[in-house]
């Protein structure tokens, strides 16, 4: 049996693809820290397979490109600094990244208690004035909801609220 030219042609497009994938890859993760999930999902909709993926993957892994660890703690201390958000929110963006749920226990530990506290009665302190109520009752339960949302945990909520309500 023999090789015909549209064959070849076919191998040594796959082989351009992956070599390119690669290079897109290794580019993308130069420029800031990115997960395994987000690199599959690149690769996806570039047209490469899972196969070349998963090698594509195994280099990056390899060459220290991708490390689950540095992008977990860089995850969350932007999403702690820049967007405000508490351990709750910043837990399930990192579960919907694919992160294992101990590197993801393991880089909230990172995030100040102190600091955490104080944010979320920064947080609280400047939703109150944005706030009309007809009473403190409906009063703490709106903040007690935009707590929630901003993804603090409801018994730091109680706590805080308790004191200054």
């Amino acid at each position: 049996m023999t090789v015909t030219d549209s064959q070849k042609q076919s191998e040594t497009n796959k082989a351009d693809l992956w070599r390119t994938g690669l290079n897109k890859a290794m580019k993308l993760c130069s420029e800031r820290e990115i997960c395994i999930r987000e690199i599959s999902d690149k690769c996806s909709s570039w047209g490469i397979g899972k196969d070349d993926t998963d090698r594509i993957i195994k280099i990056l892994l390899d060459e220290k490109f991708i490390d689950e660890n540095r992008y977990a703690s860089a995850y969350v201390r932007d999403k702690f600094k820049y967007n405000k958000w508490g351990k709750a929110k910043i837990a399930a963006g990192l579960r919907m990244k694919g992160v294992p749920r101990e590197i993801i226990s393991q880089s909230l530990g990172l995030l100040d208690d102190e600091n955490y506290k104080r944010l979320l009665e920064s947080l609280l302190a400047s939703q109150r004035k944005k706030i009309k109520a007809k009473n403190q009752y409906d009063l703490k339960a709106k903040l007690m909801r935009y707590g929630l949302s901003k993804g603090f945990e409801s018994a730091l909520l109680y706590e805080i609220l308790g004191e200054e309500v």
